[in-house]
């Protein structure tokens, strides 16, 4: 236990980042001024009174003094070792730092408080377990060092509280362990820290002496793995000498294997080089391991192995129409693909030129119209191997061709490795998401697939791995995207363009029924014949519940419907077997998402004020259908001008400034109160303001809806329009017919306002979407006012809207 004495005034002598314990000595330097100051203050209060000169050494560390300091004794004042002035000092007793005083000298004074610290005798049994545990430590710490005389003086120490602070000479203790063995005025506790610090440095060295002791035996394993190697290599090579020999063992099992091989000339000539080469270098040589990866790589693929393509055109066109409804442009190439290769087949063309007679074709269409699914399809019908290599994210050219053989871990490219995976030279590879690749410092993947997709160049493919040529113009190559735009232009030339421009109604109620009906069936765990959907309900789920270019969303809605009905059967609410109508739906999964305009109350249409007018876009996800809005502003607030917003691109900007000046221009003629265009402010807004739009295809649109503003006439609910307007009024072609017209079908929409010059796309639109549709083909904007515009009330023109 500790206890206080009677305070003591002591000059103050501080230790940076440096601490002293009682017992222990140590020499000072007296050219540090604090140090002399100190000492100097002590020598003239020690001449009035009798005993050697007493201060107080106190660490003081980022500028911070301790609580407390320990009395020291000035021994001796002389020369250090290197001739600078010093003072030898012992440290005595703990003081606890009190308030500042005054006394001789420059010397910082202050009160402080001897602590007094004592062990009851005889010891007790943990103490002394203590002591000796203590003891045992340094001992085995100091010989590992060397220090035997120091063993013997610790030995000595009996004292508890002298041989805790005898740790203060550790040269491994950090500043802040010593402070604290300090700050620990209880010896019993001050020999735990200190015995705990001694034991924690002894576990580190231990760690570090083990590692060492490792990483020698590594190396003197390699340094004897290496000699032994060389010897076991001059005494196979004197083997071979003396039984005439010429090759070892691994290299007659490669030479053998490729003389073995069905390769290519080209490719038999490349691969013996490397065995020779594998021959001349050593085991432990990096090209030894290098040339048996690439001699492997090249072994494996399959140089001339070619599937046997179907040629019954009748069976394949029958396994694509079983497997996918609709996309009759692709069923068709792929149709005229088999009936040419048989016919080359027949009259012996099967290679003209060195090349032979694949594909590569290009699926563009939004997501869900059965891009990707087609690919195995395609396989399927042509009876070869099918493989899929996915391209969205890719931004490393060497993904396409590979990376040259001296990189560590390096691979043959993607097509390559593709090619091995399928076990032929002639699979059907589907790129997928071919739109998606990217480019960076690594390179251009896209510039990579130019080769690879070019029937004139595809028949000498290189690999940056291989390094030999590959054929690869038997490949049928299929590349899907989803945004033709973000195709670069070399590449999209190379390949034939077929569009899927999504389904028809109908066609996604047999694809439901057919297809996403049994697959959702099967993995809700219900029979045919427990749950059926009739065509009604699937019709209601794709009008209504849907609006979508593909079935994706349809899909899900199917899925979530059979679950629903699984879990009511589970929880005793519903009996199976159990038909699911129309009438059913919204009980089961809720009300309707997507009610077409034409359906709704007159009062609550978009369209139900002047102003607002229909119109067609085409988006990622396929057409769609897209309402503008106008109005004007009060006169009394005095603006004027055109206001944009909706987050529209800078040629849809330009189209609605042709639309205002074309009314500013033609409004007398068309009985428009066009002043009002000149002393208010116009606004135009495009609903869904988070979507970026653009395009010149909303001209007629605008012209539309600000005429109806003016007239005060309604623009009819069941029309929607598409067309660029030109300052004339002439309504001039525009892209994406079929993508807007089956919007519009989606929709509700039955009457459809497109320009006169794109009347011919509309032989690509599905029958049955034009017999619900009536088109209007024009070529002035007047014609569409005349379409759209409902006739005036009584004669007389509602007011005009005003802008909040």
């Amino acid at each position: 236990m500790a206890t206080e004495s009677t305070p003591l005034a002591l000059p103050v002598l501080p230790l940076d980042d440096e601490v002293v314990l009682p017992g222990m000595v140590v020499p000072l330097d007296l050219s540090d001024s604090e140090v002399r100051a100190a000492v100097e203050a002590a020598q003239a209060a020690a001449r009035a009174e009798p005993g050697k000169p007493r201060v107080l050494l106190v660490p003081r560390v980022d500028g911070t003094y301790a609580g407390t300091g320990v009395l020291g004794t000035v021994e001796q004042v002389g020369r250090l070792a290197d001739g600078d002035p010093g003072a030898l000092i012992r440290g005595r007793d703990r003081v606890r730092i009190g308030a500042g005083t005054t006394g001789p000298g420059a010397a910082l004074w202050v009160e402080g408080t001897r602590i007094d610290a004592t062990v009851p005798e005889p010891l007790p049994g943990h103490v002394s377990d203590l002591v000796k545990e203590y003891k045992a430590l340094a001992t085995a710490w100091l010989r590992k060092r060397g220090a035997w005389q120091v063993v013997d003086r610790v030995q000595a120490i009996d004292d508890v509280s002298a041989l805790a602070d005898n740790s203060g000479y550790s040269p491994f203790l950090t500043t802040d362990q010593k402070v604290a063995l300090l700050e620990t005025t209880d010896p019993v506790a001050r020999l735990k820290l200190a015995t705990q610090q001694l034991r924690d440095h002894l576990a580190e060295q231990d760690v570090a002496e083990t590692i060492a002791k490792d990483v020698q035996e590594g190396v003197d394993k390699q340094q004897r793995e290496f000699l032994l190697r060389r010897q076991l290599e001059a005494v196979r090579k004197e083997l071979r000498e003396l039984n005439g020999e010429q090759e070892g063992e691994e290299s007659d099992d490669y030479r053998a294997r490729v003389e073995a091989a069905d390769l290519p000339e080209k490719v038999r000539e490349a691969a013996l080089k490397e065995v020779d080469k594998l021959e001349r270098s050593s085991d432990q040589s990096p090209e030894g391991s290098w040339i048996r990866t690439w001699l492997d790589t090249v072994l494996e693929m399959p140089w001339n192995e070619r599937t046997e393509d179907a040629y019954d055109i009748r069976g394949a066109r029958a396994v694509l129409d079983a497997e996918h409804a609709g996309l009759a442009d692709v069923k068709e190439r792929i149709t005229e693909y088999l009936a040419v290769r048989k016919r080359r087949g027949d009259r012996g063309l099967g290679v003209v030129g060195g090349r032979r007679g694949g594909a590569v074709l290009a699926l563009v269409g939004p997501p869900g119209v059965g891009k990707t699914s087609l690919g195995e399809s395609v396989a399927h019908a042509m009876g070869r191997t099918f493989v899929r290599v996915a391209l969205g994210g890719v931004r490393d050219e060497a993904e396409i061709r590979g990376h040259r053989r001296t990189y560590v871990g390096a691979l043959p490219g993607r097509i390559v490795r593709a090619i091995k995976e399928a076990g032929s030279m002639n699979p059907v590879v589907l790129l997928d998401e071919i739109d998606k690749v990217g480019s960076d410092f690594r390179g251009d993947p896209a510039a990579a697939l130019l080769e690879v997709l070019d029937p004139a160049q595809n028949h000498t493919f290189r690999d940056h791995y291989l390094e030999v040529e590959l054929d690869l113009s038997d490949v049928v190559f299929l590349a899907t995207a989803n945004v033709l735009e973000a195709i670069p232009e070399a590449l999209l030339d190379r390949m034939e363009l077929v569009r899927l421009d999504g389904y028809t109604e109908d066609e996604k109620v047999v694809i439901a029924r057919d297809h996403l009906l049994p697959r959702q069936l099967e993995r809700a765990g219900l029979d045919a014949d427990e749950v059926t959907v009739d065509e009604g309900a699937l019709r209601r789920l794709a009008g209504e519940y849907t609006r979508e270019a593909g079935v994706r969303t349809l899909e899900r809605s199917v899925a979530r419907l059979l679950r629903k009905v699984a879990a009511q059967h589970e929880l005793g609410e519903r009996e199976l077997p159990f038909t699911v109508t129309a009438d059913d739906l919204r009980d089961l999964i809720g009300r309707p998402h997507h009610v077409p305009e034409s359906a709704q109350d007159p009062a609550e249409r978009r369209t139900a004020v002047p102003g607002v007018a229909t119109g067609l876009a085409v988006t990622g996800a396929g057409g769609d259908v897209l309402y503008v809005e106008a109005s004007l502003a009060d006169p009394e607030t005095g603006a004027s001008g055109l206001t944009l917003t909706g987050q529209l691109g800078d040629v849809m900007k330009e189209s609605a400034q042709i639309a205002l000046s074309f009314l500013r221009s033609h409004g007398a003629e068309l009985e428009l109160p066009v002043g009002d265009l000149k002393d208010r402010g116009a606004h135009i807004h495009f609903p869904a303001g988070a979507v970026p739009k653009d395009g010149p295809s909303a001209g007629v649109t605008m012209t539309t809806a600000l005429a109806s503003l003016l007239s005060g006439r309604l623009v009819r609910t069941d029309v929607a329009m598409t067309g660029e307007v030109s300052l004339t009024g002439r309504v001039l072609p525009i892209g994406g017919v079929k993508q807007k017209l089956l919007a519009a079908h989606r929709a509700g929409i039955t009457t459809v306002i497109i320009p006169k010059r794109n009347e011919p796309d509309l032989d690509d639109v599905p029958a049955e979407v034009l017999d619900t549709l009536d088109v209007h083909a024009v070529t002035d904007v007047r014609q569409v006012l005349e379409l759209a515009l409902s006739p005036a009330v009584n004669g007389a023109a509602p007011e005009v809207p005003v802008a909040a």
